[in-house]
């Protein structure tokens, strides 16, 4: 039997709208920057992509 609770469709959020709460929760919390991933347990792969973007001028 499917649920007879939950037949709406969720409301969309637009995007502007889920920045500034981001923003808003961040502000709350004091937590201004995340940390970075520590990448100790990247591919092979994955470095060398990374290193071809770094070495193109790009910054991840």
């Amino acid at each position: 039997m499917a649920s007879q609770t939950s037949r709406a469709k969720p409301k969309a959020v637009p995007l502007a709208e889920f920045v500034a709460d981001i923003d808003r929760r961040r502000a709350e919390t004091g937590i201004t920057e995340l940390p970075r991933n520590s990448g100790k347990r990247r591919t092979a792969s994955k470095r060398a992509l990374l290193k071809a973007i770094e070495d193109a001028g790009g910054k991840w």
